[in-house]
């Protein structure tokens, strides 16, 4: 789970809708591409990490944290001595991202990462849902059929976790809850954004998640400091700083489906480096699951911004 957001895209930044927005050009397409490629790696460094999965999402806001911070002031967005009302909503929303983060590593330990992908935006789809009972008004035709794909590639994957082993079942349902927590960080931080600048956003994010996330390893008895560093640095660094600062950059150049569209190369990747690094081997059936639920994610996304 995508950042303050991750991988999955785990990113909390939308499109700006300034018709000045600058034209993508070659730089915007290789920041997207490069960007979502780093978010895709975070599971991997999950995976290979010898603290416990929640821990690994400690020390991956705990690193870079500074870096943010750095940033953040460097582009003159001010941290502190914001609104009280914007302050509450960032700690209620960096409490979820902070659950979100956690489910999501466990759910990364146990099922196959392309499914870990996939779930973890799951959150597209309730905010989708949620801006229709907002408006009052019955779904379009696309949010039906982003809704049939999402209820259909789901029920395809779960049904082939469920045929391999319990615990990959088990770690489906934790990388969808993790993409629901992610849905109401996006919510709770949805009029916060108005006053924060992005950096400054994820640097407070990070501050009230890190304690959450620690608590949580403490309470199930994992191993908290690594012996092996590498791992939780390049989670920190491809995913909370790389991957994010990639896309702060590239997506206010394009338009809400070339975003949707692009971020369907995380589960791509997902399962490319969990077929080379981990021996995970996909039916075709499951690769039908997938290209339905990134399918729906991808209008879902579209619909929502």
């Amino acid at each position: 789970m995508s950042t303050a957001s991750d991988t999955r895209d785990r990113s909390a930044f939308q499109p700006a809708s300034d018709p000045r927005a600058a034209e993508p050009g070659l730089v915007h397409w290789l920041a997207l591409i490069a960007g979502n490629i780093a978010l895709a790696l975070g599971p991997w460094s999950v995976r290979l990490a010898d603290s416990g999965p929640v821990a690994a999402g400690f020390w991956r806001v705990v690193l870079a944290l500074p870096i943010l911070w750095l940033i953040a002031r460097r582009v003159g967005e001010p941290v502190f001595g914001v609104p009280r009302r914007a302050a509450w909503l960032v700690a209620l929303g960096a409490v979820a991202f902070a659950l979100d983060l956690a489910a999501w590593h466990v759910g990364i330990e146990q099922t196959r990462l392309g499914n870990a992908s996939l779930f973890g935006n799951a959150g597209s789809i309730v905010l989708l849902f949620w801006g229709v009972l907002v408006a009052r008004t019955m779904p379009a035709r696309a949010e039906w059929f982003a809704i049939l794909l999402a209820l259909g590639g789901a029920a395809i994957l779960l049904g082939r976790s469920a045929e391999i082993s319990a615990s990959t079942l088990v770690g489906d349902l934790f990388c969808i809850a993790a993409g629901l927590l992610y849905a109401v960080y996006l919510l709770r931080l949805q009029d916060a954004r108005k006053g924060l600048g992005s950096w400054a956003l994820l640097v407070r994010v990070c501050m009230v998640g890190a304690p959450v996330l620690v608590a949580v390893a403490v309470i199930r008895g994992e191993p908290v400091w690594p012996h092996d560093w590498a791992p939780v640095v390049v989670l920190a660094i491809l995913s909370q700083v790389v991957g994010q600062g990639l896309l702060v950059f590239a997506l206010r150049a394009f338009p809400p489906m070339i975003i949707g569209l692009a971020l369907l190369m995380q589960p791509a990747v997902a399962v490319a480096y969990g077929f080379v690094a981990f021996g995970e081997v996909l039916s075709p059936l499951d690769l039908v699951g997938m290209a339905m639920l990134g399918a729906a994610l991808a209008v879902a996304r579209a619909r929502v911004r």
